[in-house]
């Protein structure tokens, strides 16, 4: 079966479609084999391809799709703005074995929307649509978009909706939040829901969803055909499974605080480089420990104390103290 046939297949059953958010300098081969080792996700999004006129795959990226660890269907992801590098970047990543061609419109990075890519294209909706057409020309595999609901307004999606069925875009994900937004509290999900009833093509909502009972809320308030999950999943590899648990209704897995340390020295020497100083290796770490605090009693402290340690042993005792 072809990852194409495996994506449709997904799509296609009764449940939701579980996909691993793409997260930069995150969920890169070594962190979706960890995934995998828990459950996973059903779908594996890569880190984003920046494409440019003088831009080539990045190895790195690439070997997560030559190389997937999961055996589960991936979609590439490209980040641009420039109409014929977009168009090329997606002719040579078809080369591959992926499953779909994603185009960023929501990363809320400035360094990334200052330069009118990613979340920053959501100020230039007629560029939007001359992206769109390129790409559903040179796209055989399917063709999504992630996005946010506008850059500093939530009536942009309702601008983009329209083009994402004019140009016959095969699933849209859409981020519950402006890009100006970023991560703070106030997720729309009623907006998911609203442009889920507008559009032809099945729909995934991402968006502070850290637990099964989020889930089912989720999907519940705005009818989506998925969820996209990405920082909940990196303080909790077992969330894909926890959530299809309880959406079947069994009993649900429920981690010790020693499955979550043994899980925190996995993530270690999952992000980590070899060979580099203890150091670096902890201060790699920290910001896939950054994403653990909203999962704590006393989130504060364990940041506090996480973000001076320089040992990989002081590192272990704040875990075991706060966790």
């Amino acid at each position: 079966m072809s990852p194409v046939e495996q994506f449709e297949q997904l799509l296609g059953r009764q449940e939701p479609l579980l996909a691993l958010a793409p997260m930069q300098d995150v969920t890169d081969r070594e962190f979706w084999r960890l995934m995998a080792r828990h459950g996973g996700a059903d779908v594996y999004y890569t880190e984003y391809f920046r494409v440019h006129p003088d831009s080539h795959l990045e190895k790195w990226i690439l070997d997560s799709v030559i190389d997937n660890p999961t055996g589960r269907p991936v979609v590439a992801q490209m980040i641009g703005n420039d109409i014929p590098s977009l168009v090329r970047g997606a002719r040579e990543l078809q080369e591959h074995a992926v499953a779909a061609i994603d185009l960023n419109l929501g990363c809320p990075a400035p360094v990334v929307y200052r330069k009118c890519a990613g979340g920053g294209l959501l100020r230039d909706v007629p560029r939007i649509e001359g992206i769109l057409g390129a790409l559903r020309e040179a796209v055989r595999v399917k063709f999504t978009v992630k996005t946010r609901l506008g850059f500093d307004d939530t009536e942009t999606i309702d601008a983009l909706v329209p083009l994402f069925v004019k140009h016959g875009v095969d699933l849209v994900t859409i981020h519950g939040r402006t890009v100006t937004q970023m991560y703070r509290a106030g997720v729309r999900y009623d907006l998911i829901g609203a442009a889920r009833a507008a559009l032809e093509c099945p729909v995934l909502a991402n968006g502070n969803i850290g637990s099964p009972f989020d889930a089912e809320a989720v999907v519940r308030e705005t009818g989506v055909a998925g969820l996209m999950i990405g920082r909940g999943a990196i303080r909790n590899p077992w969330l894909f499974d926890q959530i299809r648990q309880h959406l079947r209704g069994g009993p649900v897995l429920q981690p010790s605080r020693d499955d979550l340390l043994a899980y925190v020295e996995e993530l270690y020497d999952c992000v980590t480089l070899p060979g580099t100083r203890e150091l670096d290796q902890v201060n790699r770490i920290k910001k896939h420990l950054g994403f653990f605090g909203p999962g704590l009693a006393d989130a504060e402290t364990f940041l506090h104390d996480m973000r001076r340690c320089t040992t990989r042993a002081g590192l272990r005792e704040v875990c075991r103290r706060c966790f």
